[in-house]
């Protein structure tokens, strides 16, 4: 007789009793499926040294590897349970990764600038790695770090960010604890102007309009649609945690990052915000795995708090220059409502956002406890008191990129660390700690938490900052269980290639593109046009510049819109003579950045006036003095620009439409312009029949509306100034607060204006927002 083992007899047992295991395995070549039988998927790699363990007839994922099940792997357990069970299992080295952020990854890494990186030490072309394979920089911050949050940028493919996404996972299973990687991304759905849609047709990932251009259509069921098929694609690409949405309240009209937002009313704004969230995070039917959250959700990383739209004369805090919000208004309240009102009280299960990133400002003189004026992720009035006290926040505080890092001066791209340039690293981490942060963004090497760690010992005790750091791994921690991570963090590329970028997704982004466009003028109705008419299209002047890591790109003109769809719908001609038509596709005033080291060379302090209007502006009205200043890179407080002039480096778009003008006569001029800012239209509307705005949308979505196939309907979600002037008269933190401009035909640009081709739009949009 054959000798049968303990297993085996174990089996037999299990098979005479009835009670056979209540799972099965899948083998899918990098990985391994075990499909509970009214349970959850597992996914494991056995390069990982996972094995499944057998309890209650379930399988379960031994991530530890010591044989026996712990709580946080038991998926039947509730999700604060085992984020608790795992946090108390970490060493102080572990949770100090998991508080880490990474730097932008892009797929493959190339080069050595900004997204740059090494395979084997080589560059990526000399390499002959894979796409999909990790760089030297990924797994020395995954194994050396027990970095576990990665921010992803470009992708050569979705089938290679799959791909990536499961030799990442794989790495960090073998290790630990097998604690997943929570993957995320800066918002990816823009548009290309130039691609085509095609019905029926896929691309590499669904266009729509930017948030902004959402807003537009004053519909938060259009935002929440967008956020629902964006978190299935991100989920497809290997993203559990979207860095959005921005909910700041664009208050400020030269404010760079305007057209992130949605929008300057309080309550468009909180809906929007809302629906978003909803969109994103809530999971349903057999994807939910409970309170909303599920496989299909995606935690949502709101910012930023407590509003980064009143930057001072529109500066933004990415640079010294622009470190100060600042409230003339006394009107922080409005700031807080897409937050309090929206984003912390979601009509889903899931109930608020599950993360938070303050912005880099520092909101001078809204600290009224410590009287603080730093940078807002050191201030423990916003974030301990405010958001964590009196608002009842407990999900995941991150700090915006490189915020404790150094910088040498107010206008280089460098670090943020705006208020406490005085500290070293460690010390800012400690600070930020203390003031309520959980994550630091940007940061790949723990060592600074872990001298931040023995800062809080020498301070507070071994017990007390065991808990502290505990507290924010539980935070963290649950933002990975509840999306399924732990369960299956694996991809099929198949699956994925299906995924991104399908029909049905392409058809809803470019609806809502259609959705998204505003028209402010039509003139004697010139708005239709038929098909095949007679255009004149100028070519537009793109003008040179540095972007803000430095890369300069020279001018240049370029075909305004793609010329092959033009030709679908018009008859594009070369000279206006030949035109019974003239369309003139620019830009909205570039107006600058608002510090200029010419400014800098004159002996004067560097600070210049943000332009909205196109021609030169002498900024008289500027207030003497300003609210915001002083940095130790400064000898000086007062960061006015009164009296000096700014003018757009694009006025070309302006002569443009000025010049067709002329060449057509009296043959119609239509005009569209894409909006980054609210903008002076003075200087163009008067030449224009037809006048046309959007926030970012394929040339083919305004093909459909000039020639008919789609009637507009979206409505200003910010207002227009009338001049110059009330621009630098209106208050930074209040909304709705310019003179408006009104134009040739008697209609006025302000919050909730748009016209359809029957007249001005007065429906219960209007109504409810107005």
């Amino acid at each position: 007789m054959k000798k049968i083992t303990v297993w085996g007899l174990a089996a037999l047992l299990i098979a005479i009793w009835g009670c056979s295991p209540k799972w099965s395995e899948e083998d899918k070549g990098s990985y391994k499926l075990v499909h509970n039988e009214g349970g959850p998927t597992l996914g494991y790699a056995p390069t990982s040294g996972v094995t499944i363990l057998t309890v209650d007839r379930f399988a379960f994922k031994d991530l530890n590897k010591n044989g026996r099940l712990d709580a946080y792997e038991d998926w039947r357990l509730p999700v604060d349970e085992r984020a608790s069970d795992l946090a108390s299992k970490m060493t102080i080295e572990q949770i100090a990764g998991l508080m880490l952020y990474s730097g932008h990854q892009s797929i493959p890494a190339t080069g050595n600038g900004f997204y740059g990186g090494t395979y084997n030490g080589k560059p990526f072309a000399e390499s002959g790695a894979m796409a999909s394979d990790l760089s030297d920089q990924q797994k020395k911050f995954l194994t050396d770090d027990n970095l576990r949050h990665v921010l992803i940028t470009s992708v050569q493919s979705p089938a290679i960010a799959a791909q990536w996404n499961n030799n990442a996972q794989a790495l960090v299973e073998a290790i630990g604890l097998g604690i997943p990687a929570n993957n995320s991304s800066d918002p990816r759905h823009g548009t290309d102007s130039y691609a085509e849609f095609n019905a029926g047709a896929g691309g590499k990932i669904s266009m729509w309009p930017g948030t902004l251009g959402l807003a537009a259509s004053f519909d938060p069921q259009l935002m929440k649609q967008f956020g629902r098929i964006a978190a299935l694609e991100y989920r497809a690409l290997g993203i559990t945690t979207a860095l959005s949405p921005q909910i700041d309240l664009a208050t400020e009209p030269r404010w760079s990052r305007f057209d992130g937002t949605m929008g300057e009313d309080p309550k468009l704004a909180t809906d929007m915000a809302r629906a978003y969230v909803d969109g994103f995070q809530t999971s349903t039917g057999a994807d939910e795995i409970a309170n909303g959250w599920g496989y299909k959700s995606v935690n949502a990383m709101v910012k930023h708090w407590p509003g980064g739209g009143p930057e001072e004369g529109g500066r933004d805090a990415h640079f010294g220059y622009g470190a100060y919000a600042v409230y003339p208004g006394n009107n922080l309240k409005d700031h807080l409502k897409p937050f309090t009102e929206g984003a912390f009280n979601l009509d889903g299960a899931t109930g608020m956002a599950s993360a938070v990133m303050p912005y880099y400002t520092i909101s001078f003189n809204q600290d009224t406890v410590n009287r603080e004026n730093v940078g807002n992720s050191y201030n423990k009035y916003l974030i301990t008191d405010l958001l964590r006290g009196k608002y009842g926040y407990d999900g995941v505080v991150c700090t915006d990129w490189m915020i404790t890092k150094n910088t040498q001066s107010v206008d280089v791209f460098q670090g943020k660390c705006w208020g406490v340039e005085n500290l070293s690293e460690a010390e800012r981490h400690y600070k930020a700690i203390e003031a309520g942060v959980d994550q630091f963004g940007g940061n790949n090497e723990m060592g600074p938490v872990l001298e931040a760690y023995q800062m809080g010992v020498a301070e507070h005790g071994e017990e007390y900052m065991r808990k502290r750091f505990e507290q924010s791994a539980v935070r963290l921690l649950r933002n990975i269980f509840r999306v399924g991570l732990f369960e299956n963090p694996y991809l099929d590329v198949a699956e994925t290639e299906k995924t991104v970028g399908n029909p049905e997704f392409m058809k809803a982004g470019f609806e809502a593109q259609l959705r998204s466009v505003v028209m402010l003028k039509n003139q004697k109705n010139t708005l239709p046009l038929k098909k095949q008419t007679n255009v004149y299209i100028p070519k537009k002047y793109i003008p040179g510049g540095k972007n803000w890591f430095g890369v300069e790109t020279k001018p240049e003109w370029k075909d305004a819109v793609n010329p092959e769809i033009a030709k679908k719908y018009f008859k594009v001609v070369e000279k206006p003579a030949d035109a019974d038509v003239a369309l003139v596709c620019i830009d909205s005033p570039k107006g600058g950045v608002g510090y200029s080291l010419e400014d800098v060379a004159k002996k004067s302090n560097g600070y210049v006036p943000i332009s909205l209007q196109y021609g030169p502006y002498k900024a008289d009205f500027a207030r003497e003095t300003s609210i915001g200043g002083g940095s130790p890179f400064e000898n000086f407080t007062n960061r006015s620009y009164k009296g000096k002039t700014g003018i757009a480096s694009n006025m070309q778009d302006m002569k443009t439409v000025l010049e067709t003008k002329k060449q057509m006569g009296v043959k119609p001029v239509v005009v569209v312009v894409r909006v980054s800012n609210p903008m002076v239209f003075a200087e163009i509307e008067p030449s224009a029949h037809a006048l046309l705005i959007h926030m970012g949308v394929q040339d083919q979505a305004i093909m459909e509306i000039l020639t008919g196939g789609s009637e507009p309907s979206a409505l200003l979600p910010f207002q227009m100034p009338a001049d110059m002037k009330t621009v630098d008269e209106q208050f930074e933190d209040v909304p709705r607060d310019m003179k408006c401009y009104t134009d040739s035909e008697g209609n006025t640009y302000d919050f909730a204006f748009g016209l359809n081709w029957t007249g001005v739009i007065q429906d219960e949009r209007v109504a409810k927002y107005k």
